[in-house]
């Protein structure tokens, strides 16, 4: 039998892993190609889950500027550009590129058994 294969993203904080709440299934592994992203809703949040360079990475799903809807913005050098009104954050931390804050909450997210989880 094979053993499953699971990869956690690195991109939490010391707060975020203090407080870790539970795994939830938010989507299937192939939901989420390279270069791309999904929205998803998981318990309370809107997510928008990103793939790039191999790595899985979470995100509010709402840019904390004014709300657009981040799955949609461009990827780029490990960061996305909300396509609202241009504001880009790092998606391993959430942090806002030119005012360099952490503003983009993020979420511990892994890929195991086929399926997308994240840690809300």
């Amino acid at each position: 039998m094979e053993e499953a294969e699971t990869t956690v993203s690195e991109n939490t904080s010391n707060e975020e892993a203090s407080s870790a709440g539970r795994w939830v299934a938010v989507a299937t592994s192939d939901a989420v190609q390279e270069g791309a992203a999904l929205e998803v809703i998981a318990g309370d949040q809107v997510l928008a889950i990103f793939r790039n360079s191999g790595v899985l990475y979470a995100l509010d799903g709402m840019c904390a500027h004014q709300g657009g809807p981040i799955a949609q913005g461009e990827v780029a050098n490990g960061c996305v550009t909300c396509p609202w009104h241009g504001w880009q954050y790092e998606l391993n931390s959430g942090i806002q590129t030119i005012n360099r804050q952490p503003l983009q909450r993020t979420f511990p997210v892994r890929e195991i058994d086929g399926r997308i989880e994240v840690q809300l």
